[in-house]
């Protein structure tokens, strides 16, 4: 690990995208790898990633155990030069630092998605998330013009691939994840795959397989557990098993530091 902490923002300006849940499991997998996690929740209102390790730090206060977990800080009524004070002065000493970002439109969130080393945008399978990143013709489903969001994230990458060698960080690594692709028809998910194959060679985003819906997720929340904590979880049904499979090769595809080191331990489920 650098001396700068890497920094994963998840952001989507619209809501409902598992975006959250997403966030939540892959800081537990890095802290599972030995990384020390600081997050920051950018949705004051709702707070659900802070809310989630409140969960867990309880589960673990009332079970007596320890689990991999993150520190995890809201943000609220900042602007951008006291969220990057803010984001220094609470993630002194950790490896990452992960950016949870309101499901709407927001100038700190967008600020933060600017700011990342990967950038994760979850999104449902429908061409109604698709139109956060572009527009597609409404009989031949050809991309025609890419949004405001692609753009300000499109010149992001430019300005910080010519600022690169004198901050000393790497260039942004956009990464799509398709989330709930169960739930869509197959004749719309080939599609919105076309659409994104054609969107990723123009913008420069990666497209990965993401979590699908499943009642566990929101059964976990609760008690702040995720997937990975195997022993505390009690029996697993075999769509939990699979669920948990999603989850690992997410994080494979996410290609984030310290994602290639050892596993959680094997144990019960």
């Amino acid at each position: 690990m650098t001396s700068v902490p890497h920094r994963i923002v998840f952001a989507n300006e619209k809501g409902g995208t598992g975006k959250s849940t997403t966030a939540v499991h892959v800081a537990v997998a890095l802290a599972f790898r030995g990384a020390r996690v600081v997050a920051f929740d950018l949705d004051h209102r709702q707070r659900t990633m802070c809310r989630y390790f409140e969960n867990r730090a309880d589960t673990m206060a009332r079970r007596g155990i320890e689990l991999p977990t993150a520190e995890c800080h809201v943000v609220d009524g900042m602007d951008e030069s006291q969220f990057e004070a803010f984001v220094g002065e609470h993630s002194d000493g950790a490896d990452i630092v992960v950016i949870d970002t309101p499901g709407r439109d927001d100038p700190l969130a967008r600020h933060a998605a600017t700011t990342a080393d990967t950038l994760v945008t979850p999104m449902n399978d429908s061409f109604v998330d698709f139109d956060l990143i572009g527009q597609v013709e409404g009989e031949s489903f050809k991309v025609k013009k890419l949004s405001f969001y692609a753009e300000l994230i499109w010149e992001a990458r430019i300005k910080r691939s010519r600022a690169g060698l004198e901050q000393n960080r790497r260039e942004m690594d956009w990464v799509v994840v398709r989330n709930r692709t169960g739930y869509t028809e197959a004749r719309n998910m080939a599609r919105i795959e076309q659409a994104l194959t054609e969107m990723s060679k123009r913008v420069g985003f990666r497209v990965a397989k993401g979590l699908s819906e499943r009642v566990i997720y929101r059964e976990l929340f609760p008690s702040g557990l995720t997937l990975l904590d195997k022993g505390h979880l009690g029996d697993l049904g075999t769509s939990h098993l699979v669920a948990r499979q999603e989850l690992r090769t997410l994080i494979a595809h996410l290609r984030l530091p310290g994602a290639s080191g050892a596993q959680p331990a094997e144990s019960a489920a």
